[in-house]
């Protein structure tokens, strides 16, 4: 999978998770860029995200996640392994 097939399946589950279709996110779009994204929409949004890419993640894999970028990156080599 590419990084851009992987940004824009993550795209769209930024989009259904926001109720947001206007919505556009990038690698540096982080929860104070989006008035809704609190700890909650954080693990509904981990949540789709694993369940799209067939991933577990764990505490430590996600506890540091600063951007979308990072979540990106994440799921890339996670992907790989």
């Amino acid at each position: 999978m590419t990084q851009k097939e992987i940004f824009d399946a993550v795209q769209e589950i930024f989009r259904d998770i926001f109720d947001d279709e206007e919505l556009v996110i990038t690698r540096d779009t982080t929860a104070d860029d989006i008035e809704d994204w609190d700890s909650l929409e954080q693990i509904n949004l981990l949540t789709a995200v694993g369940r799209r890419f067939g991933l577990k993640f764990k505490l430590e894999d996600v506890s540091g996640l600063e951007n979308v970028g990072a979540m990106l990156d994440l799921v890339e080599r996670m992907l790989k392994s």
